[in-house]
């Protein structure tokens, strides 16, 4: 007996009879993320903006012509692809979200900042020490942060 492709495919074959996928304009984003910053890029198209006009996201637009509104997030990102995100091999959305709350946290409160005249921006570990020098490793030594424990 031979079946075919598409009952071989259906619903209830899969287990998910019944079921039906939540409508997503009526899904509701976090309150931290209802107003992302968007640029002018063409790349956002009609189908994008009805998208998140019914999903009820405010968006802040940036004004033309501006490309430096941006610089710090832009450099952001920037950091976490070339010293984070190049080095791995991502499995999937979680695995991404960790990896990109890890960078945020070495790049906060471990790496040194060339424009604060090498400072920390957050520092968690004094820098103060005498005794010996200690490795801090995040997403299994891709991330390093050598500092000195107090003697």
């Amino acid at each position: 007996m031979s079946r075919s492709p598409e009952s071989r495919r259906s619903p209830t074959r899969l287990g998910c009879a019944g079921r039906s996928e939540p409508d997503r304009r009526q899904r509701r984003l976090p309150d931290r993320l209802q107003h992302p910053i968007l640029d002018r890029d063409p790349l956002y198209t009609a189908a994008f903006r009805r998208l998140r006009r019914d999903s009820g996201v405010t968006p802040v637009v940036l004004p033309a012509w501006s490309p430096n509104l941006n610089a710090f997030a832009e450099r952001f990102v920037e950091s976490a692809k070339s010293e984070c995100l190049d080095g791995m091999v991502l499995l999937g959305e979680r695995h991404l979200r960790t990896a990109i709350e890890e960078f945020a946290r070495h790049y906060h409160e471990e790496r040194p900042h060339h424009g604060l005249g090498n400072e920390i921006i957050a520092p968690q570990t004094p820098n103060i020490g005498t005794g010996p020098m200690k490795c801090r490793e995040r997403l299994g030594g891709l991330l390093k942060f050598y500092y000195r424990e107090a003697a």
